[in-house]
């Protein structure tokens, strides 16, 4: 019998966005943005598409994928996470069973205003925080604004997830060093927030054996394919262990530029069911996400 599958890490845009992304994000103020989502390959190729709801959803079916976490972006600006939370609260009244979703936030619009912004996305049925990059937004993870919404997270039982690359890994245009202490410095000092730390985390564990790793950072596997060999599977089990990955794709980042012409997941998930055990797919595959986004 397959396991079940859940993708914690998809990312999808109001149709505004769809429409014209570069020049969406030159009126928007969403420079970092549009150098990461709508430049091209060497080979001419975009890095990505701009799907809709239902290019989704045929994707995950065609992947085997029950359900999927909706991700919002780390935006430069307030206003922009608060159409991407707008526009995932629609997603979520249309396809109730096929999808979660977390919030994005920019911490520039002040402590009041980050967890008015959660009360509502949570209102709305929004279950977590993230796609957040701290290093990349503009803001240092000892922000007040920052900390009220993890703490606000704490409560609400909604876990955030970082954007984090690899300090060993290769440059590519629009990254931004994240050091991987700050993330062990947040799951210390953040206790009752379960932070789920996107593209393996970095691999912190393996570049950080000596380091005693917090219960609460956890880790998902998204863009793996484009960042590391398929061995990482063995490699950060091994280090993490299966209660502590998430199965994520990154879609619709196209994970096979040589092999594909256009983003799909079906390929990475049979990649993943693949490297499993039985015992760890049931973990990895879906029940750890279940767990951590409290998913029925």
């Amino acid at each position: 019998m397959t396991a079940a599958m859940i993708d914690c890490h998809v990312h999808l845009y109001p149709p505004e966005i769809n429409r014209d992304p570069a020049g969406w994000a030159a009126a928007a103020g969403e420079p970092h943005w549009a150098q990461l989502c709508t430049r091209k390959r060497k080979d001419g190729r975009a890095v990505q598409s701009f799907p809709g709801v239902d290019g989704l959803l045929a994707a995950l079916d065609a992947a085997g994928v029950e359900r999927a976490i909706l991700l919002g972006w780390y935006w430069q600006r307030s206003e922009n996470c608060a159409r991407q939370n707008r526009f995932f609260a629609e997603c979520l009244r249309r396809h109730p069973d096929r999808l979660a979703a977390c919030a994005a936030l920019q911490p520039a619009a002040g402590a009041e205003g980050v967890r008015a912004e959660m009360r509502r996305a949570r209102a709305e049925g929004l279950c977590g925080l993230g796609e957040l990059s701290p290093h990349a937004q503009g803001y240092g993870i000892g922000d007040p604004s920052f900390a009220a919404a993890l703490e606000l997270a704490a409560e609400f039982s909604w876990p955030v997830n970082l954007h984090v690359t690899d300090p060993a890994g290769r440059s590519y245009p629009g990254s931004v060093p994240t050091p991987l202490e700050d993330f062990l410095e947040l799951g210390r000092r953040f206790t009752g927030t379960t932070f789920v730390l996107a593209h393996w985390g970095g691999l912190l564990p393996v570049r950080r054996p000596e380091a005693e790793l917090p219960p609460n950072l956890l880790f998902d596997t998204s863009a793996s394919p484009l960042l590391y060999p398929a061995g990482v599977w063995q490699e950060m089990l091994g280090a993490a262990g299966a209660r502590r990955v998430c199965f994520g794709a990154d879609f619709p980042l196209n994970l096979y530029p040589r092999l594909e012409a256009e983003p799909e997941i079906a390929r990475f998930a049979g990649e993943a069911r693949c490297a499993l055990s039985a015992a760890a797919a049931d973990l990895v595959l879906a029940g750890n996400t279940r767990r951590v986004f409290r998913l029925s």
